[in-house]
């Protein structure tokens, strides 16, 4: 199967203009084929999220890159098993490790854990989107806001994963929550036949630039035909700038967006 990955993360308009950093983070490895991205929650309470979110692309390529690397691919039971219950209590032991490194290096001021009150890992809040892609299956993993979408040959647009009706308004599940283990959303699909042609993968500042979820959808088949007529490189190219303006017209906030074509030989 013929695999292709892009992806971008940039600045929101208002933390520009706010003079504030990039909260989100992407990081890929084309083989195995494994894609990430996290956002950080910036709330004043999480004032080194920025941080938990590059924790949190590293810790979950690590983790599913071993796991891709020794599991039994015929065994989709055990396979399903283990990435289901044992990989997300990995990711988010591996998280909170990092973390507690990184407080070990810069301890925080009186000020900060007296904002903390206790919960030091709040500081770190972030979400965590993921998927792996094989010859065999796709395997998707999501904590908290942001969206997924998968992309079929006929144009259906679709998001793989059920929807988790804890996420309103700012609330969120996170990796600094105290389940965030059992919070993780989880699907293992064979490809039985043909799989998706496109996987997106969005931090919620693209979803929210968009008037309503049916214009947000659209975009996944608008993507996919402007890889199949104008190239991937064309799209790599521009991916930066449309988030930009995205973010300027719509949310305001940081959007990170990865991309994997699957299937097809693209120009």
């Amino acid at each position: 199967m013929v695999k292709y990955l892009i992806g971008a993360s940039v600045r929101g308009a208002a933390h520009r203009r706010h003079l504030m950093p990039n909260q989100d983070a992407i990081k890929w490895f084309s083989e195995p084929t494994i894609l990430a991205i996290s956002d950080g929650h910036g709330s004043q309470k999480c004032f080194r999220s920025e941080r938990g979110a590059r924790f949190a692309v590293e810790v979950a390529l690590k983790t599913i890159k071993e796991f891709i690397e020794t599991i039994n691919f015929k065994n989709f039971i055990l396979t399903k098993r283990v990435a289901d219950e044992l990989l997300p209590q990995i990711i988010v032991r591996a998280w909170q490790g990092a973390v507690q490194s990184d407080i070990d290096k810069q301890p925080f001021s009186k000020t900060e854990l007296d904002i903390l009150k206790g919960n030091n890992r709040l500081a770190y809040g972030a979400t965590l989107l993921s998927v792996v892609v094989t010859s065999d299956f796709i395997i998707y993993w999501q904590l908290g806001d942001g969206d997924i979408l998968t992309v079929w040959e006929n144009g259906t647009v679709e998001k793989p994963l059920p929807k988790d009706e804890r996420l309103f308004a700012n609330e969120t599940t996170s990796l600094c929550g105290k389940t965030a283990w059992y919070d993780f959303r989880f699907r293992f699909q064979p490809i039985l036949k043909v799989p998706p042609k496109l996987l997106l993968l969005s931090t919620d500042g693209y979803a929210n630039s968009f008037c309503d979820e049916s214009s947000f959808l659209q975009v996944g088949g608008d993507i996919l035909q402007l890889i199949e007529t104008e190239g991937l490189s064309f799209v790599k190219q521009h991916l930066e700038n449309w988030l930009c303006e995205s973010s300027e017209r719509g949310s305001g906030d940081d959007i990170s967006v990865g991309l994997i074509v699957l299937n097809e030989e693209v120009k």
